[in-house]
């Protein structure tokens, strides 16, 4: 059984990822959304998007929503929440029907075309979370995008299915009930970044999103309003922290600053060769490097990550579907040239994506490392809207409740 939200309760978000949880709190304003207030907490109990210790990534939780309870003067009960991580898989299908009924395609027909499309082998532990279509045909005709109405014999769809683990999702869904927050709504993490920074004319004429998180990287290519490819791979923020620490033998905290203030993706930035101070571990004594030698540390992380990108694009043949270009998020596109150095090993253009708002927000999404909580509040509130409502009952029913229901309103 349903309940419908009170349209006088918050709508919120909450992004949990592997370096940070943000609760993102907004309220409707006609048309548009208003961040009243955020919450984050550094994240713990979480690896590569997953959660591994319960315990500890529950504590997270209820301290980024304590924080945005308090700024927002709200009491937090429900949220949207996003889900991401390396058990995060995706492929192209297709599938084919007669049309039924006279000719005339009805609604019956694309739920039919759709799940001959997604009768795909998957294993056992993973689950069909989103079933998205790219173009349909009649007849083998042109590519249409809504073939409602339309007229002929075969009705074809071309899909992109995207798998994920059930016991993951399972899993962050009980730590947020076990932090006091009933799960309303599921959303893949990278769309939701898309849904913050891109415009609608890049989605349109094409366009790729790549949000570098703490623990995983996760692209997105759109082209004519749709999502083309998504790959999640295992080699984010997180890892360029590391080996900064490894290369500078410090801390992990003390790499992190480091690399906040003088790590660069490329060495043809790098204007004067200072000398950084870094910090010995466990009282030993620290030692002065060159700036030059941390750059060649991130330089060549970041190259890594920037050419299995790129040979993801090109072994899909997916740069046609890019023609403007690249849009980098999340808190890893915050590392200083990652931009210029992503334009030239994917010889494309190439920019930052902030989440876009009216202004009224300014002060809360003023760096990409919201985008996530950004598109998650942007998708619930476009649910809400309608009258959204979430489940009672175990957590397992709703996940798959929510699944099903990501093809047709998802934006």
């Amino acid at each position: 059984m349903g309940r419908v939200l009170n349209h006088n309760q918050p709508i919120v978000a909450i992004d949990i990822g592997t370096t940070k949880i943000c609760v993102i709190v907004g309220r409707k304003l006609g048309n548009s959304i208003e961040v009243i207030g955020m919450g984050t907490a550094p994240s713990h109990g979480l690896k590569k998007g997953v959660v591994v210790d319960i315990a500890r990534a529950t504590e997270s939780i209820k301290t980024a929503v304590k924080e945005a309870e308090l700024v927002s003067n709200c009491s937090i009960e429900a949220a949207t929440v996003g889900v991401s991580g390396s058990h995060i898989s995706a492929k192209n299908s297709s599938g084919a029907v007669p049309i039924r009924k006279g000719g005339e395609v009805r609604e019956l027909d694309i739920e039919n075309v759709l799940a001959a499309a997604k009768a795909v082998p998957i294993s056992e532990d993973q689950q069909i979370l989103h079933v998205l279509p790219k173009y349909f045909r009649i007849d083998g005709q042109e590519k249409i995008h809504n073939p409602l109405g339309m007229h002929g014999v075969r009705l074809e769809v071309q899909v992109h299915i995207i798998t994920g683990s059930v016991a993951s999702v399972q899993n962050v869904v009980h730590c947020c009930e076990l932090a006091g927050i009933t799960v309303i709504d599921i959303v893949l993490e990278q769309l939701a970044s898309a849904e913050a920074v891109l415009s609608s004319d890049e989605k349109e004429l094409g366009v790729g999103v790549l949000d570098i998180g703490g623990g995983t990287a996760d692209l997105a290519i759109y082209q004519n309003g749709t999502i083309r490819h998504t790959v999640v791979v295992p080699i984010a923020g997180n890892h360029f922290t590391y080996d900064v620490a490894v290369g500078l033998c410090t801390t992990l905290d003390d790499a992190e600053q480091i690399k906040q203030n003088y790590g660069l993706a490329s060495s043809d930035l790098l204007k004067q060769n200072i000398e950084i101070k870094i910090k010995g571990i466990q009282g030993q004594k620290g030692d002065v490097v060159q700036q030059s030698f941390l750059v060649h540390v991130t330089e060549s992380r970041a190259t890594e990550l920037l050419h299995i990108i790129r040979d993801e694009i090109d072994h899909y043949q997916l740069r046609s579907f890019m023609t403007t270009g690249m849009v980098l998020t999340g808190g890893g596109s915050l590392l200083g040239g990652i931009d210029y150095a992503a334009g030239k090993v994917l010889k494309m253009p190439v920019r930052i994506g902030m989440p876009h708002d009216s202004g009224i927000n300014a002060k809360y999404l003023n760096s990409p490392i919201y985008a996530t909580g950004y598109g998650l509040l942007l998708y619930a509130a476009n649910k809400y809207g309608r009258g959204m409502q979430y489940l009672e009952g175990p957590a397992v029913k709703k996940i798959f409740y929510r699944m099903k229901s990501w093809v047709s309103e998802f934006f």
